[in-house]
């Protein structure tokens, strides 16, 4: 499958997930509104999953995907498999100790969630791995639904949904395993667990995890410390700051996290095989789509980041005051869009080449560029400025790592760049001018159309097709076709 397929695939299929998952939001929202308790479980839900992604699936899928797609290379089946099983039995057991030192029950079924996710990428089964979250939301959706008057305070639902959902997930994923023929042997004896620690391959990972560990934790302690700082500004920001990053998470999962996923294991095998041109063409591709994608996108959610969050959220126990400072956050977000998601992109452009400590190092700075620059955007800004600092930092994140690969000669960009740009800048420009001039209309009172939310949706329906329709009209009137980019891919 090439890779616009795969990424298409991947990208469609996390679409239902975000769906389902402002589907949650909005039902947070409507049943919870943004106060104090809600504050406390967007806050106590960070904690597992700060472990989760430190030990499972950001370290552990940059050190795990990229040797997986090495021993593959290598044609011996039996040293495949072997490895997998070894990888599957340390984390089991590894993460039941943690488990029961941190009680977050949550952790366990998870992380083998990303483990099963990474042996699934490797094999270019990207469809399972792209459609369990939605099971995540749906049990915290239905736990909310069903259980919020049955406990107290009723935000403890989502807590209970939360871990069935994980459940859920596990379930599916390694039935997928089960049906490839790739469900690892769970080692039940000392003397097995004894073997899968010393084998060298899992060693090997076990080190080159480490460096990962420092990354992923960088970008989790700057939440934390975000985190913190919201909750110092009054009740709701720390809520406020969460429905932003829901909006913000919907084009960054869409484009950001399904580039990387299918980029990850196709640039392992290219460097595996040490197909340099390959692995600088599918680079290059992965680049020009995201800046194809995120512009407009970016755009987008800056201009429509009011609009977005009443249809959205503008419901039951969320204030038009809320609206107005979860939109504020979602503005700032969107300044720092292309960067998010050309992070996706370039960071596994390393991690191909067993490189973890360079996005290590970039990271690290980022955190306290980040922190640097709360210091001057939250007294000017209070909780957006939270966000904007996550941008800016983020922009610069994403240039630091082109220019890494681009001086170490690893990256190659293909011809035809100035053009491009050229092109995406004016399909860009007719795009926002319809935006501004459609978002300053009187007669479009989002707010005012609460008690009218299908008109609302139809609203903005139009805007955003007619936004659409100009920006690929535009794009088609300079030259540029999407069998270029179909044809970039493989296709």
């Amino acid at each position: 499958m090439s890779l616009f397929r795969s990424a298409a695939l991947v990208s469609a299929l996390t679409l239902v997930s975000r769906i389902t998952g402002l589907l949650r939001e909005n039902l947070t929202a409507v049943l919870f509104g943004s106060n104090a308790l809600t504050d406390a479980f967007f806050v106590a839900f960070r904690l597992p999953n700060l472990l989760r992604r430190l030990f499972a699936e950001g370290a552990f899928s940059q050190a795990f995907v990229p040797m997986l797609a090495l021993a593959r290379q290598h044609d011996d089946e039996a040293a495949y498999r072997r490895f997998i099983s070894q990888t599957a039995s340390l984390m089991f057991w590894f993460l039941p100790t943690e488990m029961a030192r941190w009680m977050f029950p949550y952790i366990l079924p998870i992380s083998l969630v990303a483990f099963a996710s990474g042996v699934l990428h490797a094999e270019g089964r990207f469809a399972t791995p792209a459609f369990t979250p939605v099971l995540l939301n749906l049990s915290m959706i239905g736990a909310a639904l069903l259980l919020h008057e049955q406990l107290d305070p009723p935000v403890f639902s989502l807590t209970v949904g939360v871990v069935i959902g994980a459940a859920l997930q596990l379930s599916l994923q390694w039935w997928a395993l089960e049906s490839m023929g790739l469900r690892p042997r769970i080692a039940m004896s000392f003397e097995a667990l004894r073997e899968s620690w010393q084998a060298e391959a899992t060693r090997t990972m076990l080190a080159r995890m480490t460096p990962a560990i420092l990354a992923v934790s960088a970008a989790q302690i700057s939440l934390i410390f975000n985190t913190h700082i919201a909750s110092t500004l009054g009740p709701g920001r720390v809520s406020w700051v969460s429905f932003a990053d829901r909006l913000m998470e919907f084009p960054t999962a869409l484009l950001g996290v399904a580039l990387g996923t299918v980029l990850l294991p196709g640039l392992s095998k290219a460097r595996a095989e040490q197909d340099d041109a390959s692995y600088s063409r599918q680079l290059d591709w992965g680049l020009r789509l995201s800046v194809l994608l995120a512009m407009p996108s970016a755009i987008g959610l800056g201009l429509l980041a009011e609009p977005l969050t009443a249809l959205l959220y503008h419901y039951g126990r969320f204030s038009d005051g809320d609206v107005v400072m979860t939109a504020k956050a979602a503005a700032a977000y969107a300044l720092g869009l292309l960067g998010l998601i050309a992070v996706k992109v370039l960071a596994p452009g390393f991690y191909a080449h067993q490189d973890v400590r360079t996005p290590v190092k970039i990271a690290l700075a980022m955190l306290v560029l980040t922190q640097a620059l709360n210091t001057i955007t939250v007294p000017r800004f209070e909780h957006a400025g939270l966000a904007l600092s996550i941008s800016l930092a983020a922009l610069c994140n994403a240039l630091l790592l082109l220019l890494g690969l681009l001086r170490r000669g690893l990256f190659t960009p293909q011809s035809g760049w100035l053009r491009f740009i050229v092109q995406v800048a004016l399909a860009n420009a007719a795009m926002t001018a319809w935006l501004m001039w459609s978002t300053e209309q009187s007669w479009l009172q989002w707010q005012a159309l609460a008690s009218a939310p299908l008109l609302r949706a139809m609203h903005l329906l139009w805007v955003l097709a007619a936004a659409v329709a100009i920006y690929f009209a535009v794009l088609r009137l300079a030259g540029l076709r999407w069998i270029q980019f179909m044809k970039r891919s493989g296709l």
